[in-house]
Parts: structure tokens; C-alpha cells; sequence
């Protein structure tokens, strides 16, 4: 009986009337045939004549120019499933960074750092995902976080981050072709050379991009569900270890317990060891927030988002926390095979395995991170082609890059990106590391200043919100922890900032006698810093624009929800009346 009036309260809160005829021209996709839909027709590159207003509006009923609002929508077509939106947030990010960068952050901090670390800088991102949440669901707007930074924040630190943010992406993409590259010669080194390995993923990637959105959303799922799958099977084989159930010709035969937080120790070096740990973890982290820019792909944020945003909670807690805690716990921190290699024979899953003495599983580790690592590369495409798309659209970038093509790709965006993969033959050369050594230090720190403007936007979004006469309980979603979670958002980002800064310039080890060897550490380390104050400065001479007051900040283009106070009320109201299971899970997994 209960479940009746919430569906009608649900049913009446939105308004998924498709798009109005009049002065605003839509554009239909499912008139085309379905080989142009998918992309793979000469008809899918022209030009998309109009947006879709495939976005469910709430509360359109209070609204006098419907039709306007419809129009007031992302280029990109809503082609995001929920099902999508969900593994991209539990298991997207999952990649070389759990499997292979947590065994040198094992040696650098010990398990407790590793544990201190990955918890504080989770609990962050648990903020950063629930402030995104809440905004990008009222505003699903093309270019997710950097769109509202040019709103909420001032539109020079936004042209900073947001070209940051595209070279990150466009730096990382021909970074992880070459990882996959030698990924596979875990298999054997002459099987084939490293430039036909290169050009093979490349053209992978470019194939799969050619689906556009379904493309890197089906992908996303499959391997996030592998990944998933891997880490699960592996927390199970880690406890039995630990409990000493390993087989009998492995050191895991009899029990383990907390043996190595013993000896060696807890901590590897300290407090140095625990930031060298901080700044491991962040980057291992990156691409959280691309549930943000996902937004604007999907139908309806108000009923996905919710669920994809606390999906990032569990990801954290189950997956990177408890196989932590079982890498910890299986290997001391001065176990040889940590120090130095790559792919699969530097991964602590791996040297745990070979430590028990259970063969096979080596190889499927190694499939998953070769699978990782594509996964990535997919995301760099997907993530760099939208910023680059919403800097055009903002005026930040040349208009070329605002096309959208009618498979809803972002057509220049996504093959400017994938232009970048030919850096990846730069490895064949000697020359290959120092090249991608100082392209990665131009971005090396833009997932930090992303996730600090998302705070940021957060914090003056509620400002903004409360003075121009809004209540929060007009918002469709609410973020967990309110403005107190962005804020500490924003300290713990500038703490890693801090440690970041404290061990580039004093790593483990030592200080080295050659300053010239001391500041090229840390210029390797920092160099996005004074990179983002340049572009700052560029951005602001360029434009000539400063913050907005709060009073004055546009609360309104591209918001999709419009229920008032009252109809929040009755529907939440409506959603207490449920049973006690559903609403449970209601506060676990969805909204």
C-alpha cells in the first residue's frame, strides 16, 4: 500500500514530456537508421542539427518556457544506462594504481601508511563525489565540474583547470598504451616489438571510441566487472592465506596473522614515508570524477546518479581498503620483488600469489591489468574530448571543438585526444623516458586542482543557493557531509599538496648533494603548479573576467530540476512510508 502514492508523488515530481516544436530545433536520432546511431554510417559524422532535450526536467510544471528548457541541453545525446553509470563509479578508476602502484607504496610507507593514507584520502573522495553529485544532478550541463567552475568559481582559474584537466588526459593516454605494451611481454618479450604492440592498442582504442559513449560506457562495464570479479576472488584467496589455508608448499601453510605489522614494522619511514604514501593514493584515485561529466549523458541524474555517487563509498571501503589491508598483511614491506619492475612482476597480488605458491591466477592478474590500463585509455578519450568540448563552448578553445557529430561523438575533441597516442612510440627511442617524464609533470597535479574546484564550486553553489532565497530542501539530492564535506575536500587536498611539495624536495632517501639533480625532482614533481598559475594569468588577460557575488551567480541555465519546497516535502514524505528493507537500501545504494 505504501508503494502506491510514492510511485504517483515520483510520477507527478517529473515531467519527461518530449521536446516542444516552435523556434528551438530538436534533433530526433531515432530517425536514423541504426548504423547511424552506432556511428558506423557516413551519415554519423555530419553534424547533430540540434539538441536532443532528452533530460527528464522535475518540476517542469512550474515553469513558464518549457520549451526553452528543454533546449537549454548538452549537445551529446543521453545514451548512459544506469547500469553504465554504476561501474563507472564502483569500478572505473580501478587500474594500475591498486594493482601495481600499491606494492611501491607498500615499500615507501608500510602497511599502516598505506591504510592511513588510502582511508583519508577515500573519505575525501567520498565528499568530492557526493558535492558533485548534488550539483551535477540539478545541472547535467556539458562539461560537468569545469561548466560549473566557470559559473560558481571565475572563469580564469576554470580555463586553468580545465585545460590542466585536457592535457592530463591527452598526456596519460599514450602514457598507458605503452603500459599495456609491456604489459603483454609478461608473456614473453619477442613475441612481438613494442611499436607493433603500441600501434595495436592505439588502434584498439580508436576502434572502440568510434562507438562513441556506448562505446566507452559498454567497455567501462565489462571491465570494471572483470576488475571487480579479480579483486573479490583475490580478497577471498588473501584471507584463507592469511588464516594459514595456503597450500602446503607456500609460506602461507600456517597462519600469518599480523606477523608483518610486527616485523618489519607498521611503518617503513616514517612520517616522509606517509606523505611519499598521500600523493600514491590520490593519483591512484584519478578519474572518480568523471561521474560528474557523465551526467549530461544520461537520461535522468535525479534516479541514476544517486546510486552512482554512493557506489564510489563501497568501491573505497570493500574494495581498495580491504585488499589493502590483505596486501599488508601478506607481504612485508621490504619484500625484494617491490623495489623496482613493472606490470604483473611488480604487483603485490601477484608476489603474493607466487609467495603462496598458487599458479594461474598470475595470468589472470595480469589479463586485468592489461585490460586496466586500456580501460584508462578509453577514459582519457572519453574525459579529455568532453572538457575540450565544453572549453569551446565556453570560448576557451577554438570553436572547432564544439562539434557534435550525429552519433552524439564530439567528433574533433575525441580525434584531437586520440592524436596524442602517437607519443607512445617516443618509448621506442632512448629518449622515450625523459619525454614522458616532463609531459607528465605538465599535468601531474590537475586531478588535485579538479577535485579542489569541485569543492570549491560546492561550497559557493550552497552560498549562492541560500542567498539568492533557495532552500537546500529544494535540491533532488544533498550532499552527505553539506558544505563541512567540501571543506574538508579542500584541506586534505592542500595537505597533499603540501606533502607533495615536502617530498619532491626531501624524498626518501635523502636530499642528493647535486642541486641540479634536487631541482629537477622536484620540477618533475611540482611543475603543474607553476604551469596552472600560467595558464591562470592567460586565461584572465585573455577574458579579463573575476568572480561573481554570490547574488549575482546564474542559478538558473541548464537546471533540471524545479520542484519546490512543498513537492520535496510530500515526496520524501511519500518514500518514509516504504518498508524498512527498501529503505535501507534506499540510504546504502540509491537516493
Amino acid at each position: 500500500m505504501a508503494e502506491k502514492p510514492e510511485k504517483e508523488a515520483y510520477s507527478a515530481s517529473v515531467d519527461s514530456t518530449p521536446p516542444q516544436t516552435g523556434k528551438y530545433e530538436f534533433y530526433d536520432p531515432s530517425k536514423e537508421t541504426v548504423w547511424t546511431r552506432l556511428g558506423l554510417s557516413l551519415e554519423s559524422f555530419k553534424r547533430a542539427p540540434g539538441t536532443t532535450g532528452g533530460q527528464v526536467i522535475a518540476g517542469a510544471h512550474n515553469v513558464e518556457d518549457l520549451n526553452h528548457l528543454q533546449a537549454d541541453a548538452p549537445m551529446l545525446q543521453q545514451k548512459m544506462k544506469p547500469r553504465h553509470l554504476q561501474m563507472i563509479a564502483v569500478g572505473g578508476s580501478i587500474g594500475t594504481g591498486l594493482f601495481v602502484g600499491s606494492g611501491s607504496a607498500l615499500r615507501s610507507g608500510g602497511p599502516a601508511g598505506v591504510l592511513i593514507a588510502w582511508i583519508l584520502i577515500g573519505a575525501m573522495l567520498i565528499n568530492v563525489t557526493q558535492a558533485i553529485g548534488e550539483m551535477s544532478i540539478l545541472y547535467p550541463v556539458s562539461g560537468g565540474f569545469y561548466t560549473l567552475a566557470v559559473r560558481f568559481l571565475d572563469p580564469s582559474f576554470a580555463f586553468s583547470m580545465g585545460w590542466n584537466y585536457v592535457f592530463q588526459w591527452a598526456v596519460v593516454l599514450p602514457l598507458e598504451i605503452t603500459v599495456a605494451a609491456t604489459t603483454v611481454q609478461y608473456w614473453g618479450v619477442d613475441i612481438l616489438p613494442v611499436a607493433a604492440w603500441i600501434t595495436i592498442f592505439w588502434i584498439v582504442i580508436t576502434i572502440v571510441s568510434l562507438f562513441g559513449t556506448l562505446g566507452f560506457a559498454e567497455e567501462e562495464f565489462w571491465s570494471s566487472c572483470l576488475k571487480l570479479i579479480v579483486v573479490v576472488i583475490f580478497i577471498f584467496i588473501g584471507i584463507i592465506c592469511i588464516c594459514g589455508g595456503g597450500p602446503s608448499s607456500g609460506l602461507y601453510s600456517e597462519y600469518v596473522g599480523g606477523r608483518y605489522w610486527s616485523n618489519p614494522g607498521g611503518l617503513a619511514n616514517g612520517f616522509k614515508g606517509v606523505c611519499a604514501v598521500f600523493v600514491t593514493a590520490a593519483f591512484s584515485f584519478s578519474g572518480t570524477e568523471l561521474v560528474g561529466l557523465a551526467a549530461s549523458e544520461t537520461p535522468n541524474p535525479r534516479e541514476t546518479m544517486p546510486a552512482a555517487v554512493k557506489g564510489t563509498f563501497w568501491r573505497i571501503t570493500i574494495i581498495y581498503v580491504t585488499s589493502l589491508t590483505i596486501i599488508g598483511l601478506l607481504l612485508p614491506f621490504d619484500e625484494p620483488r617491490l623495489l623496482g619492475g613493472s606490470g604483473a612482476a611488480a604487483s603485490p597480488f601477484v608476489i603474493a600469489l607466487d609467495r603462496a605458491n598458487i599458479h594461474g591466477f598470475n595470468h589472470l592478474v595480469n589479463v586485468t591489468i592489461c585490460i586496466s590500463v586500456l580501460s584508462i585509455g578509453l577514459s582519457c578519450v572519453y574525459a579529455g574530448s568532453r572538457t575540450l568540448t565544453a572549453l569551446a563552448e565556453t570560448g576557451y578553445a577554438p570553436k572547432i571543438f564544439t562539434y557534435v557529430d550525429k552519433s552524439s561523438r564530439p567528433l574533433f575533441s575525441v580525434i584531437a585526444i586520440l592524436a596524442f597516442g602517437v607519443i607512445g612510440y617516443a618509448n621506442v627511442s632512448a629518449t622515450g623516458d625523459t619525454v614522458f617524464t616532463w609531459l607528465l609533470a605538465l599535468s601531474g597535479l590537475s586531478t588535485l586542482f579538479t577535485w579542489l574546484s569541485i569543492c570549491l564550486c560546492h561550497i559557493r553553489f550552497r552560498k549562492a543557493w541560500a542567498v539568492q532565497g533557495h532552500s537546500v530542501e529544494e535540491l533532488p539530492f544533498q550532499a552527505l557531509g553539506g558544505v563541512y564535506g567540501s571543506w574538508f575536500g579542500v584541506i586534505l587536498v592542500i595537505l597533499v599538496l603540501i606533502a607533495q611539495f615536502y617530498v619532491a624536495i626531501w624524498p626518501i632517501g635523502g636530499m642528493d648533494p647535486d642541486p641540479k639533480v634536487v631541482a629537477q625532482n622536484f620540477f618533475e614533481t611540482y611543475l603543474a603548479f607553476p604551469v596552472m598559475i600560467l595558464f591562470y594569468i592567460i586565461g584572465y588577460a585573455w577574458k579579463r573576467t573575476l568572480p561573481q557575488r554570490a547574488s549575482e551567480i546564474d542559478l538558473d541555465t541548464g537546471r533540471k530540476s524545479w520542484l519546490t519546497v512543498e513537492e520535496m516535502r510530500a515526496w520524501r514524505a511519500s518514500r518514509k512510508e516504504a518498508p524498512l528493507h527498501i529503505r535501507i537500501y534506499r540510504i546504502l545504494f540509491s537516493n
